[in-house]
Formats: structure tokens, C-alpha cells, sequence
């Protein structure tokens, strides 16, 4: 093997991998495959993993990458991808040049680059809003295993010990690898990431400007440049495979001993025949029509139709068929340029490759040996913008005219089973609501459906009809027309992925799918055990009454000196007739529960007129409360609030008040401490329980 400093991609002939910390080729390039420009099919490089040490490629991520990691909390991990996020996104114009190599126009960049970059930032901002600031996660309650309190149980998650392979599709080498990343990352696992062939310098370029970020921790990302044909047979129960590309690839994967066996866990995202239904409401001339018009042929031609997300089935009213066709012709007419997309004015570029190009042409060509008819555009070598200017055919160029298919039978299987995967799309006619419905549902499981309506009733009985068959499904009418993402593009706060022949898989969902990385564990013990593995105290547990113990109020311990457990216990207030009174009187409460002693001795739930639960909060706070300044800034909520007894005129209240987690910020002067909030009454039964929420100086 040899290691050589971080090389530029226009200076080198095969694409380098990253492993193990440095930048490695093959010795030789005999066998490497060749990488052409899509535009133009010049040579730009080669490919390669000729002698690559697989398993030492595995060892270094398990080890180095692990230790590095776990060194890290959640909130110190979102950081690092804030702060890569802000560093790449300053470089976003090379990375553009470097995409335009791959025939993708400077918008289909932007959806490449920009969005694997945004997904860095939400990720960055969900992880530290949405975690604690430790290594584990809690997940419910805990569970009381016994009589007197002592034996208790709960979920957690913990990271996998292993490596997290990322195979991506060649559609988008930038936003693929980033949205697996981050939550790898962020869950604290190392990532292997295995781009496709033909775009995989553009993945490269980006991971070259990460490594001279120097801002990720060593062995916490390695990129493998070529083939990996037997990089499972390294892996086992504590690695992840998250897989994007063809339904045959993933299903040989599957087969694979160590994931049918030995446990790897394995995800996908394959094929997928999305469709978009045009409701019955939505004829020519309405808001919905042209936003589907619009989102159809968006879909058509971003990425020149290289995307799992785009539409490949517009299922529309029978009687509509014909206008949603000339529309989009007339569409298409109007707003695309095809060429390089290096040239000015272009809006459509090439596929990725001309092998990508004879796969979409042969599809077509199946499909209209099936039935299927040219509603618009052609198979034959269209004429293009080539980055001088000039208009012509360009023979070394992966270009290829949208096409529209209508079907004269809509039930043809090839619509239903055979995906283009370029710039094509289907136009089926339904009856009825119910046969729009079934007509989706034959794709076979979809990672995406769009419903355009402005019907809600219409909206509801498609959604609800094919949600099922479906990891996504977006409606859209002209209220959201403007201010929606679209159809084909997956948001990092929203699960990605869906049913059957779309892989069965599930990516991003924000927290989800961190999760996804980690693994939940059921713990037994007691809840002294419990709070000291998850670092938040647990009922039962042990508690410091620092008045007593210290003579120092926790209210007056900033974050360096208040602990786990710290608490205090209130005396008892009477509760009178006469303060339920006048808090009715000058709040507006006046709920029959606290003014009228018939109703209420009446009502199964009180024993006559009660006290306002909100003037029991307001007293406890009272009971707990420490009036000077700092360290406690604020109090800024509750959580998890719960009325138990009712409690009448003449009874007592007391409150005790217990720090159950602490949660500095890594990035401010104070952090947030969550107090386990108890109400009880003059015979210790509990009247109310929540959690206090502070912010304390640190």
C-alpha cells in the first residue's frame, strides 16, 4: 500500500480512497475502470481498489474510530457537524465544478451539495435540541419490578460497537453520503463510505476538503474509491450496512452469510415506482393542476430523472389525460435547455453515463413494446447546448430527451414493474378514487406519493389509501404550491425510504434514525444502579437534602457543584377556602370544582370544593423557591405534568424538588437541570407530579 499526502483530483488518474487516516492508491492501475465526463466522454479518471486491505480498512474504524468517537457527548458530536457544515458550505463552488463533470446543471448540484450540507446542519442543531448532553439515551419510563421500589427496569440505547458501511447510489454523491453521516456520526459510530463509480470523485473531492477541515475525529470517516466486492465478509453482528441502488444489487447483499447469519444489520433503499395522483377537483385552469404540472416535470428532468425520488407514474382523472399531457409538453417546450452544463442557459444535463444512458433507453423501449406510446419526446440522440454554445449532436455525451408514455391500458404490467431511471414518465387514467388508489399500490411499495387536491375529502381517502404502500406522501394544493420542498425531495426531519420494492428501509426521520445506529438494551437493577448508568436520578434513588447536609440551599449550586440527586423537601402549607376563593375570583377559573360546593361534592372525582391545580403549582414554587440572583437564571417550563389527588380546603401540601438531569450547553455559560417535581399532601399521598425546568449557571 502507499500513502501519499491528500492529492488533487485533476492531478491524479485514479480516484483515491481514504483509510486508515491517509490517502491511498493502487501500486499499478491495471484492471482500474475508467470514469468519463457525461457531457463530453472524456477520460476524466480511474478506479481502482486493487490490493486495499479491507480488513484493516474495518479493524481501523472499530478501534480508532470508536475510541475517537467515544470520547465525545451527542451535544460535542452536533457541533463538529454544525461546524463541518459551516466549512464545506464555504466551498461549495468548487465542489460544483467538480459535480458539473457528472452532468449535473448547477440547480442539480445545488439539490446534491446544498442538501447533503443542510442535512449536516439540522443534524447539528436537532442533536443538541433533541439528546442529552451524555452517551446514552433513555427511552420511557422506568419500570417498578417490585413491591418496595428496589427492583426497576428501562430501555436505553447505546452506540454500535462496530462500523457503519455506506454503499451509495451514483444519483447523488455528495447529499447520499452527508445524510448517512450525520447520523452516524451523531450517534457516535465510525462511517466506511463505498461511493458509485461513475460520480464517485465528486464524493471524493468532498472528502478531501473534510480531511483538511481537520475538524472530524481520526477513523471516524474513510472513503473506499472502487470496488469492495468483499468487504462483508469482514462485517458482523456489530457493523451496519446502509445500502442505496438497485433492487438486485440489495437483494445479493441480503443473501450474504454474514447479514443472513451473522447479523449485520442491513437497510436499503432501491427502486421505486413513485407516482403522483391529480385529484378529481384539480382541472385545467386550477391552482393544483399547474402545481402538478409543475412537480411532474420538475421530477422529469432534475438530475435529468436520476432520482429514487421521481415521479414515474402520473395517475390522473381519465378525462384529464389529454390536457396533462399537452401541458406538459407545453411545459417541457417552455423551460428546458438540454446540454452541458457547463454551458449558459442549460437546465438539463446529462445521465450520469452512457451505460446509465443504454439502461433508460432499453426500459423504454420495453415499455413501449408493451404498450406504452411516445406522448412526447424521443429515443433518438437529441440535439444539445455543448459548452462552446453551439447546438448539435454530441456523440460522447449521455444525453437523452424527456419522455412522456401514455398508456392506452393502465393496467399493463410493464408501467407497474419497469423503472426508467432517467427523464421518464408514465400517464395513467383512473375511474374512481378507489382505482387511483390501486393503481398506486401496484407499484409494489413506494418511497414516495404526492396527492394534488384541494379537496380535503379527496385528500383523505387517497392518503389514507395508499400511505400504507408508502414512506412518504406529500399533499399539495395552493396553499402550499410556494412553500413546499416538492415532491422528490427528502427532508432530514422526515423518514426516507418505504415498503417492499423500495427497499423496506428507513433513513434520516431526524432522531429515528440516529437511533438507527444505536442499540436499545433493556437494564434491571435498582434505581441507584439505574440513575448511575443513564446519569439521570430515578425515583427511589438516593437523595442528598443539601439544607440538611450542607446548610446550602441546590438553587444556590451552579452547574460545577450541583449533582445528581440533589434535593430539598418543603414544609407543609395549609390549604384554605378562602385563597381557592379569591384565585377563582382573579384568574376567571371559576370551574364549579372550586365555587360551588354542591356540584362539586357531586362530581365522583372531588370530595367537595377543590383547590385550582395551577394555584398548587404557584405554591410549590413558592415552597421551593430560593429569591436571590443566580446561579439559577430562569425557570423555563414543565414537563410531564400529572394532577393525582384532589385537594381540599383545610388539607396541606408540600413539595420535594430532586435534580434529575443535568445538561450543560456546550456552547453558553449555563445549561439546563430538569427537577423532579413532587406534591404531596399532609398524609404523604401524592397530589401532583412534574418535572421542573431550569436554567443554572454553569
Amino acid at each position: 500500500m502507499t500513502t501519499t499526502a491528500a492529492p488533487t483530483l485533476d492531478t491524479v488518474e485514479i480516484v483515491p480512497s481514504f483509510i486508515r487516516g491517509s490517502w491511498w492508491t493502487p501500486d499499478a492501475d491495471a484492471g482500474a475502470a475508467p470514469v468519463l465526463d457525461a457531457s463530453t466522454g472524456e477520460l476524466l479518471a480511474k478506479v481502482s481498489t486493487e490490493g486495499l486491505d479491507l480488513a484493516a480498512v474495518v479493524d481501523y474504524g472499530r478501534t480508532t474510530g470508536q475510541t475517537e468517537l467515544g470520547t465525545l457527548t451527542f451535544h460535542q458530536r452536533a457541533l463538529k457537524l454544525k461546524e463541518l457544515a459551516q466549512y464545506l458550505n464555504g466551498r461549495r463552488e468548487e465542489f460544483y465544478e467538480v459535480s458539473a463533470q457528472s452532468g449535473a446543471t448547477k440547480i442539480d448540484s445545488m439539490i446534491d451539495i446544498d442538501g447533503g450540507i443542510g442535512v449536516l446542519f439540522t443534524f447539528g442543531s436537532k442533536g443538541r435540541r433533541e439528546l442529552p448532553n451524555a452517551q446514552v439515551v433513555v427511552d420511557g419510563p422506568m419500570e417498578v419490578l417490585s413491591r418496595d421500589g428496589s427492583f426497576a427496569g428501562e430501555h436505553i440505547y447505546t452506540r454500535i460497537p462496530g462500523v457503519a458501511v455506506q454503499i451509495n447510489a451514483f444519483n447523488f454523491p455528495v447529499w447520499g453520503m452527508l445524510e448517512k453521516l450525520a447520523p452516524a456520526f451523531l450517534a457516535g459510530v465510525p462511517t466506511i463510505v463505498k461511493p458509485a463509480t461513475p460520480t464517485g470523485y465528486v464524493a471524493a473531492a468532498v472528502v478531501k476538503a473534510i480531511d483538511e477541515s481537520g475538524i472530524l475525529p481520526k477513523g471516524s470517516l474513510q472513503l473506499i474509491s472502487g470496488s469492495v466486492r468483499t468487504l462483508l465478509d469482514h462485517l458482523d453482528y456489530r457493523d451496519l450496512v446502509a445500502f442505496t441502488g438497485s433492487a438486485s444489487t440489495a437483494n445479493t447483499l441480503k443473501s450474504h452469510p454474514n447479514v443472513v447469519r451473522g447479523g449485520i444489520r442491513f437497510t436499503s433503499e432501491t427502486d421505486s415506482l413513485n407516482a403522483a395522483i391529480l385529484g378529481p377537483d384539480a382541472v385545467k385552469g386550477t391552482p393544483e393542476f399547474d402545481a402538478f404540472i409543475k412537480s411532474l416535470v420538475t421530477e422529469m428532468t432534475a438530475k435529468a430523472g436520476q432520482k429514487c425520488t421521481s415521479i414515474r407514474r402520473a395517475i390522473v382523472p381519465q378525462e384529464l389525460v389529454a390536457d396533462v399531457v399537452a401541458a406538459v409538453g407545453d411545459r417541457i417546450r417552455e423551460r428546458v435547455v438540454l446540454g452541458d452544463p457547463r454551458a449558459e442557459g442549460v437546465t438539463m444535463g446529462a445521465l450520469a453515463s452512457l451505460e446509465q444512458l443504454a439502461d433508460v433507453r432499453a426500459a423504454v423501449q420495453s415499455m413501449l413494446d408493451a404498450g406504452g406510446e411516445l406522448a412526447y419526446g424521443t429515443l433518438d440522440s437529441p440535439k444539445v447546448t455543448s459548452a462552446d454554445g453551439s447546438i448539435g449532436v454530441v456523440d460522447g455525451g449521455a444525453f437523452m430527451s424527456p419522455v412522456l408514455l401514455s398508456w392506452a391500458d393502465p393496467e399493463a404490467e410493464e408501467v407497474h414493474s419497469l423503472e426508467a431511471f432517467g427523464p421518464v414518465s408514465s400517464v395513467l387514467g383512473y375511474t374512481d378514487l378507489a382505482d387511483a388508489v390501486r393503481l398506486a399500490a401496484r407499484g409494489g411499495g413506494s418511497l414516495v406519493a404526492s396527492v394534488c387536491t384541494n379537496d380535503p375529502a379527496v385528500a383523505q381517502q387517497l392518503v389514507t389509501g395508499i400511505a400504507a404502500h408508502h414512506g412518504r406522501v406529500l399533499m399539495l394544493n395552493r396553499e402550499d404550491a410556494r412553500s413546499s420542498t416538492g415532491h422528490g425531495s427528502p427532508v432530514p426531519h422526515l423518514v426516507h425510504g418505504g415498503p417492499g420494492r423500495a427497499g423496506g428501509g428507513e433513513e434520516l426521520g431526524g432522531i429515528r434514525s440516529v437511533m438507527h445506529h444505536m442499540q436499545r438494551t433493556a437494564i434491571q437493577g435498582s434505581p441507584n444502579m439505574l440513575t448511575a448508568v443513564t446519569g439521570v436520578w430515578h425515583t427511589g434513588a438516593d437523595r442528598n437534602f443539601t439544607l440538611e447536609t450542607e446548610g446550602q440551599h441546590p438553587f444556590r449550586k451552579s452547574l460545577a457543584t450541583l449533582r445528581i440527586g440533589d434535593a430539598i423537601r418543603s414544609g407543609l402549607r395549609e390549604v384554605s377556602l378562602d385563597e381557592i376563593t379569591k384565585f377563582a375570583n382573579s384568574t376567571g377559573d371559576t370551574f364549579y370544582a372550586h365555587t360551588n360546593p354542591e356540584a362539586a361534592a357531586a362530581n365522583p372525582f372531588f370530595p367537595g370544593i377543590v383547590a385550582h391545580g395551577y394555584l398548587l403549582l404557584a405554591w410549590g414554587a413558592g415552597l421551593f423557591v430560593e429569591p436571590a440572583p443566580g446561579p439559577v437564571l430562569a425557570n423555563y417550563g414543565l414537563e410531564n405534568l400529572r394532577f393525582i389527588t384532589p385537594v381540599a380546603a383545610g388539607d396541606s401540601i408540600r413539595v420535594t424538588l430532586t435534580a434529575k438531569k443535568i445538561t450543560p450547553r456546550e456552547t453558553d455559560e449555563y445549561g439546563e437541570v430538569a427537577w423532579d417535581a413532587v406534591l404531596t399532601n399532609q398524609n404523604d399521598e401524592i397530589v401532583a407530579t412534574y418535572d421542573v425546568l431550569t436554567l443554572v449557571e454553569k
